[in-house]
């Protein structure tokens, strides 16, 4: 039962890779392991059955362990960056930032990755059964039927993402910052507000079709993605990345962009951009003109122009503010 979530994080069926790093009444904190970094999960009772929690993960891939019985519902909402999902037959979608999944939770297992190795949103999720009873019982006048939106979102065990829908996103915008002392009602307010919302969207022209890719040409973007990072002197054309890597260029800047969230040439100007302000900060006896050459541009003009039009200031203005 939901409840065991507070009580027994193994019956909970979060997996071996996620621990319990603190605790306290109706909340709990915990920690997931991940390649490159960790992922932490603040975890609210709202109701019996019901729960919010604030998902902040730092880390490129993990593996999700999650296990539990088809009666769950889920709707996530993604803040901010990338989280790339598989279906069954092994193609790949990307949930970016304003997206909204409802979710049964059935095929959640498996390789998770995060292609700008962080992701931040939050899960809010149903056991359908206690859940209902809980919302009858503190709220007797509403009529909500979680398990009819379960089918209309999710029939066959199918995931339905709504990406840009404003109200929704004002909803999850309200729950990022909510004062403390008012904390507890409001999250009941707010989740019944999502059920209320969700019982009449329209399904037919809230669904943006979801593109999937081949997981062959994901991995040679995320090849190309390690080169063009792992050698900031470099400046390489789509073209020779085209030939180089043996896909065609619509391909490739199609899949790049569905991957990372940007054209590729403007990726690779703000990675770069982000990287100098580093060393502008780390690095206080480098020049500017030996950062620039060191990022691949021969003219310093050129260099601190892309550097205000990504960061908004000069590399000079940068360094000493």
């Amino acid at each position: 039962m939901i409840r065991d979530i507070f009580s027994d994080l193994d019956k909970a069926g979060f997996g071996g890779n996620v621990r319990e790093i603190a605790a306290e009444e109706d909340c709990r904190v915990l920690r997931l392991e991940g390649e490159g970094g960790e992922g932490f999960m603040t975890l609210y009772r709202v109701f019996d059955g019901v729960y919010l929690m604030y998902n902040d993960f730092h880390l490129r891939r993990c593996i999700s362990e999650y296990q539990n019985a088809a009666t769950v519902l889920c709707i996530d909402h993604c803040r901010e960056g990338r989280i790339e999902h598989e279906n069954s037959v092994g193609d790949r979608y990307y949930m970016e930032a304003g997206d909204l999944r409802i979710d049964k939770r059935v095929h959640h297992e498996g390789r998770v990755e995060l292609p700008l190795s962080h992701y931040h949103g939050i899960t809010i999720g149903f056991l359908q059964g206690i859940a209902e009873e809980s919302l009858k019982r503190e709220m007797p006048s509403l009529s909500l039927d979680i398990g009819a939106i379960s089918e209309r979102f999710c029939s066959n065990d199918k995931e339905f993402v709504v990406r840009a829908n404003e109200p929704l996103n004002m909803l999850f915008t309200q729950l990022y910052n909510v004062k403390e002392s008012i904390r507890k009602d409001y999250f009941k307010l707010k989740t019944v507000e999502l059920l209320l919302m969700l019982s009449v969207l329209d399904t037919s022209e809230s669904s943006e079709p979801r593109q999937y890719f081949p997981a062959k040409q994901t991995d040679k973007v995320k090849q190309i993605h390690a080169l063009i990072t792992g050698s900031l002197d470099r400046t390489y054309t789509v073209d020779e990345l085209s030939e180089r890597f043996g896909m065609p260029s619509a391909s490739l800047r199609k899949v790049f962009k569905a991957v990372y969230g940007a054209p590729i040439y403007q990726y690779i100007k703000s990675y770069k951009m982000k990287a100098a302000a580093s060393m502008l900060i780390s690095e206080s006896s480098a020049t500017v003109a030996d950062i620039a050459q060191r990022l691949g541009y021969d003219n310093a003009s050129k260099f601190s122009a892309a550097f205000r039009d990504i960061m908004g200031v000069s590399p000079q203005e940068y360094r000493r503010i």
